[in-house]
């Protein structure tokens, strides 16, 4: 795995994801920064729709494409997380097996206490404590474009626009599947709507 030396990543703290992926063009060694930036993270949402297993060796082709494929990242994008979770999500998809056999594991788990409310930030995601097991259930009856939004918002915490960015389609698309996924969510859960609507209502 990629790790940055300690005066590197201090120099790196105060730059954009695109300036050290720009960097990285002639100082391959900065891109560094990006992973100990983000790895963490994307390791996270990983290893909620595998296991740990797979989250491992996920997370490091993840950031070993993405620095292949670094020369074409849109530097007016000062954010790579879009990025690198479009990358993680094209990967995961390649292990559909294992993510259907976690599902179905959660599906049988006990639900945990919902939460009381949502703050103005959640207001705007699916609060995926709020959802399991029942949505491990539902997950198995979404497309894999479906299954791959609504985990981008839950679990990756992406806005509708870094979605859209992480998986290379319009906001259009974005909506309109969530809409979709709405109305499935409804019909599994009773007629509860766990999705706010604040963005949609925007459309």
């Amino acid at each position: 795995m990629l790790t940055a030396p300690l005066d590197t990543a201090a120099a790196a703290e105060d730059e954009s994801d695109a300036a050290l992926v720009r960097e990285s063009l002639s100082r391959p060694e900065a891109f560094a920064a990006v992973f100990d930036r983000h790895s963490d993270e994307v390791y996270r949402y990983v290893a909620r729709r595998l296991g740990p297993e797979a989250a491992e060796d996920i997370v490091a082709d993840t950031f070993l494409t993405a620095f292949r494929k670094r020369g074409g990242y849109d530097v007016s994008r000062p954010d790579a997380r879009p990025w690198l979770y479009g990358i993680a999500t094209n990967l995961i998809r390649t292990h559909r097996r294992a993510e259907v056999r976690r599902n179905r594991a959660l599906a049988r788990s006990r639900e945990p206490e919902v939460a009381e409310s949502f703050d103005e930030r959640s207001a705007a995601r699916v609060t995926a404590e709020r959802l399991q097991p029942r949505l491990a259930a539902v997950l198995g009856r979404l497309s894999t474009a479906e299954r791959d939004l609504l985990l981008l918002i839950a679990w990756a915490d992406l806005t509708y626009e870094e979605a859209a960015q992480a998986l290379g389609v319009p906001m259009g698309t974005v909506r309109s599947r969530l809409h979709r996924i709405r109305k499935k969510l409804r019909r599994a859960l009773g007629g509860d709507d766990p999705m706010a609507t604040n963005e949609e209502s925007l459309a």
